[in-house]
């Protein structure tokens, strides 16, 4: 009887499996961190946040309540149907938003917190006020979860 040695055929076989251990635990390879659910990196959150700001600043330029209303969370559709188009709603009659901008987004405790400053002329009358939004993901996506008066100050321009 001959006795062969087995540890070749051990160590080959363990370096085959270690790797797609790995991968199946998720320490190598696997899912980019922007496709794991809940998850979204910096960058994405900033541009949606900007673009569902921006489209809602649009629709409040253009006195379109069903649009400003599809950039909300739905949580706010009843209170943005009751206060939308009143005396001191964003889509009111007797005023007209003549320039808005976005003039800052930053992470917060809620979400992306998007600052704005918003021109609004009544008559021959003008004021610039600032409107801060809170974007948040809701589900796959993100929607306006919150507005309110007042704007963080623009973040420092980075130094070279």
């Amino acid at each position: 009887m001959r006795v062969r040695n087995r540890r070749p055929t051990s160590v080959i076989a363990l370096l085959a499996t270690v790797p797609l251990a790995l991968v199946g635990c998720g320490l190598v390879g696997g899912e980019p961190e922007a496709e794991q659910p809940g998850r979204a990196p910096a960058e994405e959150a900033t541009l949606k946040s900007r673009e569902r700001v921006q489209a809602y600043l649009d629709a409040m330029t253009a006195k379109d309540v069903a649009a400003g209303r599809s950039q909300l969370c739905a949580v706010l559709h009843e209170a943005f149907d009751a206060a939308a188009t009143e005396a001191n709603g964003d889509f009111a009659d007797h005023f007209e938003v003549s320039k808005s901008e976005i003039t800052d987004i930053r992470p917060g405790p809620s979400g992306q917190e998007v600052s704005t400053a918003i021109t609004v002329t009544v008559g021959k009358k003008k004021a610039t006020r600032p409107l801060l939004f809170t974007v948040t993901r809701d589900g796959l996506d993100w929607c306006i979860s919150d507005e309110r008066p007042g704007a963080h100050s623009p973040a420092p321009a980075p130094t070279p």
